[in-house]
């Protein structure tokens, strides 16, 4: 596993903090105003969907492997709803370091 500190993109390194600490506010703040995510393909609404699949059930990611300059990541991703399961994460990065767009599923 890789440890969240070192982790070679710093955005996609405070995303990963932020989910593991529960922490919504930095969370949010990473985003861009109308950020967009997928999950398994399909759109869905950023802030229903974490606070479903992240915030409300304890989401937290172990992270296995990064690639993409550190924008790709397979993670272990476990929460009190699904339990663990491996999946592959990519972020959108903007020059100003915000994520506006990420897209998740099974790996």
């Amino acid at each position: 596993m890789i440890q969240p500190d070192q982790l070679t993109d710093p955005t996609v390194r405070a995303f990963v903090h932020a989910v593991n600490a529960g922490d919504r506010a930095a969370f949010t703040a990473l985003l861009t105003p109308g950020a967009t995510m997928s999950d398994d393909g399909s759109d869905r609404d950023v802030a229903d969907w974490t606070e479903r699949e992240i915030f409300s059930c304890n989401g937290h990611m172990a992270v296995a492997s990064e690639s993409d300059g550190g924008r790709a990541l397979v993670v272990d991703y476990r929460n009190d709803t699904w339990g663990e399961m491996r999946t592959a994460w990519r972020f959108q990065v903007t020059g100003d370091g915000h994520v506006s767009r990420f897209e998740t599923g099974q790996a």
